[in-house]
């Protein structure tokens, strides 16, 4: 079958692509190997009529105009500031830490400036910053590093600290004011009616044709497009020639509890030394729903399953960086997103990346 474009990934990337180019008047055959589209973002009412994400929370930021706006296109918006919780020594505290993280804690009554000074008094000192561990003693010290990082960070990646990059840790910033939103970013939002009913409106369009539950290595003869987007794992893509990626997985254990209306006080509370899970997600935080009962996910990370992490380590980047080398050498094909860039985007991230690709694509075709 002939089409101008094949891509594989129903997610974010492959969507976002998919739409720029049928708009420039190409056809595309978008496939995914699940049974629905929206990748992980990918929400849907449980059997009690909430609204849950199927593979953990997903929540929206970003400074960029263009991403929001062009998100904008396809959902109307319900504001919304995700703030977590740590549950640190029988007390839930805010994270990123801030003023009241430390003054909380330690039974103290610091102001802004005192608190500068206190973490100058219990920083240790690290030049070059190379790893997770060296970013976080850097400015806070060992006792806060040990209580919200050094635990979650074991569960999360199933490696220490000090075995990763720095960039890591600098995902969860360390403020000196009051501010205990998880995120600063200028747009923070949730679509209105959820993600998949937003991939829905994106993927509305004659010049777009959904395949799902087929897999791009069985299907791959059945079409002659004239360039393949794929948004897959890159190692895949190349018969793992090089050895397989690492990538860190998830379980999630989802439940929902009939007779309590709010199970806790924020969207999410993180479990950094406690119980094999790292975190628990209240769904009706996030969409704002009313209703008797609630939904709840635990999350339980693990070595083996479905790529979500790529795992940030020199090794593993240097392993990348081969398959990088044979895939800028493949005619006709692009790759975008998580798995086939091996970057730990944010999903405004990979938006802009595929928009990106998007241009470059009709350049060629």
């Amino acid at each position: 079958m002939k089409t101008d474009v094949l891509v594989v990934g129903a997610g974010f990337s492959g969507s976002v692509v998919s739409r720029q180019l049928a708009d420039s008047g190409k056809t595309v055959v978008i496939i995914d190997k699940r049974s629905h589209i929206a990748g992980n973002a990918y929400d849907t009412n449980d059997k009690h009529g909430i609204l849950v994400h199927t593979y953990g929370p997903h929540i929206f930021h970003t400074n960029s105009q263009e991403v929001f706006s062009y998100l904008s296109a396809f959902t109307k918006w319900r504001p919304y500031e995700h703030r977590v919780l740590a549950s640190i020594d029988g007390q839930l505290l805010p994270i990123p830490i801030n003023i009241d993280t430390v003054n909380r804690l330690y039974g103290l009554n610091l102001d802004e400036e005192g608190l500068k000074s206190y973490f100058e008094s219990v920083r240790d000192p690290r030049d070059p910053i190379k790893t997770s561990e060296d970013a976080i003693v850097n400015i806070v010290g060992w006792d806060l590093y040990k209580k919200f990082y050094k635990g979650y960070t074991n569960k999360q990646w199933g490696l220490d600290p000090s075995e990763l990059f720095a960039s890591v840790a600098a995902r969860v910033p360390v403020r000196t004011n009051h501010d205990d939103r998880y995120f600063t970013d200028t747009h923070q939002a949730m679509p209105l009616d959820g993600y998949t009913e937003m991939f829905s409106r994106m993927l509305d369009h004659p010049g777009i044709t959904i395949r799902l539950g087929v897999e791009y290595q069985k299907i791959r003869q059945e079409y002659s497009p004239k360039h393949l987007v794929y948004t897959g794992p890159i190692d895949e893509y190349f018969d793992f020639c090089f050895g397989k990626l690492p990538y860190r997985s998830l379980f999630f254990e989802h439940e929902h509890l009939p007779t309590v209306q709010k199970f806790q006080q924020v969207g999410t509370v993180n479990y950094p030394n406690e119980h094999e899970y790292t975190r628990i997600t209240e769904f009706k935080h996030l969409t704002g729903q009313e209703h008797s009962g609630t939904s709840i996910v635990r999350e339980y990370p693990k070595a083996e399953g479905d790529p979500y992490y790529p795992i940030p380590r020199p090794e593993n980047d240097e392993l990348f960086k081969r398959y990088q080398k044979l895939a800028e050498k493949e005619k006709g094909v692009t790759f975008v997103g998580r798995l086939a860039q091996y970057r730990y985007y944010n999903m405004d991230q990979v938006v802009g990346a595929a928009l990106s690709a998007s241009k470059s694509i009709l350049d060629e075709i």
